[in-house]
């Protein structure tokens, strides 16, 4: 397409989108209940024809050398697409925060004002290999009321052209516009920018996917911009910590899905429990594949231990200690206290989800008042930064910015407010 037909396409897009919040705006609560369940209905109905859609975008991107943690993301199986269809009957028992007031008085100069939470109007998302991420960003958005324009990874064309078609079927179903859920199916890239321009009809982009397409949005979109799903995660083990209890949460949160924003990136040592506890957690986690990069104190410690000697470790340096490793990687550092620790995680975290291990309620209180992130936790799994696991149902994104938003986004993120006020032919003095 010339840029003219970019224009003309986007700006179509973006009316039918505008039209249809209008469609969306005041449903009642028993009207979208029916059409998240008749989404559900819809994706139940067509599961042959998406995990079909599915295994022609996992097989096309195999064979153009997908990274392993990309193809985790892209694969649809029965089961992950039973576990979406649960989901959204979990955003369907949430209470919908559209029409609800956040607060109301009576003014000295006569108003009645109060504040009620409304739907944004229209969402743009800009994501890569998640066929998920369209049926829940599909069900939150017309949850409250806002319609959608998606714009998915050319990994997964296919899986996005059927889910999205099952959505639509049951918007048509429920007697409201199809546009209320659109699609961006080309691949061409300046589609992306345009998008992020078109602030005449969209009124927030939520990218998800990594550092180059987060840095792109922040650069050159003209609408609002929701950034983060960038997760640079570390977990400190502090010298009061159970140590038998830390090996469970810590294979936890490196070992369980290693391919999200949540896992973990780095673990910290306090340095007079290192030289017993990371030969200990170094050998617990080698024998689930994960490899590692240590700090000079780590590969000592390490070679010194009959335990451990036989593993490798490679050298830890502050490019390894910015990465996000999305696989079985984890690079460990052993630091002097818990001021270090907190140096650390100031100099690299992505302010996604940090963690300490502690039994000390001073230490912990004070790791929580000194870390900037997103989630920050006392004895437990980064992996629990999710909107499920907050009780949010499905959610958009995980925020890492701190104005609108932050940390995982559910329904009253996708919401705004206005004010009402209420006077008896009220003019001001």
């Amino acid at each position: 397409m010339s840029q003219t037909e970019h224009e003309q396409y986007l700006n179509a897009l973006g009316e039918r989108a505008k039209q249809a919040s209008y469609a969306l705006a005041n449903l009642t609560a028993t009207q979208k209940k029916a059409l998240l369940t008749g989404i559900g209905d819809s994706l139940a109905a067509n599961k042959d024809k998406i995990l079909r859609a599915n295994e022609q975008d996992v097989t096309a991107a195999r064979d153009n050398g997908l990274s392993n943690a990309m193809l985790d993301r892209l694969v649809l199986n029965e089961q992950r697409l039973n576990n979406i269809i649960s989901d959204i009957d979990n955003v369907i028992s949430l209470d919908d925060p559209v029409g609800s007031e956040i607060d109301s008085r009576l003014l000295d100069n006569g108003l009645r004002l109060s504040r009620r939470r409304v739907p944004l109007g229209v969402i743009g998302v800009i994501y890569e290999a998640r066929p998920n991420v369209t049926v829940d960003i599909a069900v939150l958005a017309l949850k409250t009321g806002n319609a959608v324009i998606l714009r998915g990874g050319k990994e997964t064309l296919h899986s996005n052209l059927a889910l999205k078609e099952a959505i639509q079927n049951a918007l048509t179903a429920q007697g409201l516009p199809e546009e209320a859920v659109q699609l961006i199916s080309s691949p061409d890239r300046t589609l992306v920018t345009g998008l992020l321009k078109l602030d005449k009809y969209v009124d927030m982009i939520v990218p998800r996917g990594g550092q180059h397409l987060q840095r792109l949005c922040a650069e050159q979109a003209s609408i609002p911009v929701i950034l983060g799903g960038i997760g640079i995660c570390h977990l400190y083990v502090h010298h009061s910590a159970n140590l038998e209890k830390a090996l469970n949460v810590i294979e936890n949160a490196k070992v369980q899905r290693p391919t999200v924003c949540n896992a973990l990136d780095t673990l910290l040592v306090h340095e007079s429990i290192a030289e017993s506890f990371i030969p200990q957690i170094a050998l617990h986690l080698a024998a689930q594949g994960v490899s590692f990069y240590g700090c000079d104190k780590t590969q000592a410690l390490m070679k010194q231990s009959e335990m451990s000697a036989a593993i490798e470790v490679s050298q830890a340096s502050d490019e390894t200690y910015a990465t996000e490793w999305l696989s079985l990687t984890l690079g460990i550092k052993v630091v002097g206290d818990t001021q270090c620790a907190i140096e650390h995680i100031r100099q690299f975290s992505s302010g996604h989800s940090e963690a300490i291990l502690t039994d000390n309620i001073h230490t912990a209180n004070y790791f929580m008042n000194e870390v900037d992130a997103s989630a920050v936790y006392v004895n437990a799994s980064t992996r629990f930064t999710d909107g499920s696991q907050f009780g949010l149902g499905a959610e958009v994104a995980v925020s890492t910015q701190k104005l609108h938003a932050r940390g995982p986004m559910g329904l009253e993120a996708l919401t705004t407010y206005k004010w009402l006020a209420w006077g008896d032919y009220t003019a001001r003095d």
